[in-house]
Formats: C-alpha cells, structure tokens, sequence
C-alpha cells in the first residue's frame, strides 16, 4: 500500500485523499478506514468536504497544520470538522460554531470523542456570544448557507489573528439565485481587498456546483 504525505496530516493513499485518524477505530460519516504500517487512515470524500475538493483541485496554501486553533462557522454534524481535528492533532483545538440544534447533536457526540474539537451552539452572526471564549485564532473556515456571508465574515475575522489565513466557500445559491455566480464572486472579493490578500480561487466543480472556494491572508 503507497501511503503519500501531501501536507502535513494529510495523504494520499493508494491516490485517494486521506487524514491520519485522532480517534482510532472511530469513522464519522460512510468513510473507509484503512490500516498500514501501525496507523489509521481515513478516507476523505471530497463529494462530503470542501476542503477535501479544494485539495483535489489544486489547493497549495495548506495552512492548517498541526497546533493550529482554527474558528470553524457552519460545522454541520462535523464531516469536515472532524477531518481538521485529524490534521491539527492533540495541540490544536478546532471551535466549531453551528445554529441548527439538530446538527449540534450529532456534532456532540463526535466533540466527546475528539478532545481537539469544542462545540458552540450559537448563529455566526452572533460573535460577541463566543469571542471570549474563542479569542484570537490561527484560521477561519467559513461554510455558511446564507444570504448574509459577507456579514458573517467580517465580523469574524475580527477573531483571525494579523497574516492569519481564512479558507471562504461562498456560496452564490445562498447569497441570490437572481445574479451570476461570477458578479457574486467578484463583489465579495472586492468587498474585502482592503483587509485581506486573496491567496487562491478554486473553482471546485465536478464537487460542488456554484461555489468558489477561496485562501486569504489577513492584512
């Protein structure tokens, strides 16, 4: 078996894409769990995680390593949350900010068993609820459905610390399904020029359909 590091905790294996699992034994969502050379492997779907399209596409400022303290906004029940755990390792810790009670549920029971993950029940909108708690982090990921992103993101950066880097999946469905996604794209882009670099745009097709993924660095 030809076990490939990519990034650091990431790999290939056998070609497909793959995270060294926090919690052995443990899968999350219909991942394979593979076994070699005395470690645990899971494989990381790219139909399921964004990120993990963004990686097959191209990716190449993989900022989210071991110890890093990330802010992650729309957490869902934790399939690519859970992924990020893997990477950051045991010195990392991964604030996971989701709104549906129904997700948070299922996003539990997985924070119970990966001691790097820390679950926040609350609206993206709502910073100043969990900023304390936060403080300032390394990276945000952002990968919320709603017509107010741009919002959202700016608010939070707030918790992204000075060169810190912020991975945006924007969303253009969400946003107006009246405008081209390209002019959404654009706008957003140009919105935020002024405080951060733009690092990548990743078109992340056959994925995901009308969404672009981005990498920005903090002014």
């Amino acid at each position: 078996m030809k076990v490939i590091e990519i990034f650091k905790n990431v790999y290939k294996v056998n070609g497909k894409l793959a995270t060294r699992n926090l919690a052995v034994g443990r899968k999350v969502y219909d991942e394979e769990l593979i076994q070699e050379g005395g470690k645990e492997y899971r494989l990381w779907n790219p139909y399921r995680s964004k990120l993990a399209a963004a990686i097959l596409k191209g990716l190449r400022h993989m900022y989210i390593m071991p110890g890093s303290k990330v802010l992650y906004l729309g957490a869902a029940t934790g399939t690519t949350c859970s992924h990020v755990s893997d990477i950051i390792g045991e010195s990392g810790a991964l604030y996971c900010v989701e709104i549906s009670e129904r997700n948070m549920r299922q996003l539990l029971e997985l924070c119970d068993a990966r001691h790097n993950m820390f679950p926040i029940l609350q609206d993206a909108r709502l910073v100043e609820k969990y900023k304390d708690d936060v403080g300032t982090v390394d990276i945000l990921y952002q990968d919320v459905s709603s017509r107010d992103q741009l919002a959202i993101f700016n608010i939070n950066s707030a918790q992204l610390k000075p060169g810190g880097i912020a991975y945006v999946v924007i969303k253009s469905q969400s946003i107006s399904t009246a405008m081209k996604p390209e002019v959404i794209y654009r706008d957003f882009i140009n919105a935020i020029s002024r405080r951060f670099e733009v690092l990548e745009k990743i078109n992340i097709m056959p994925y995901d359909r009308m969404h672009l993924f981005l990498v920005l660095r903090k002014k």
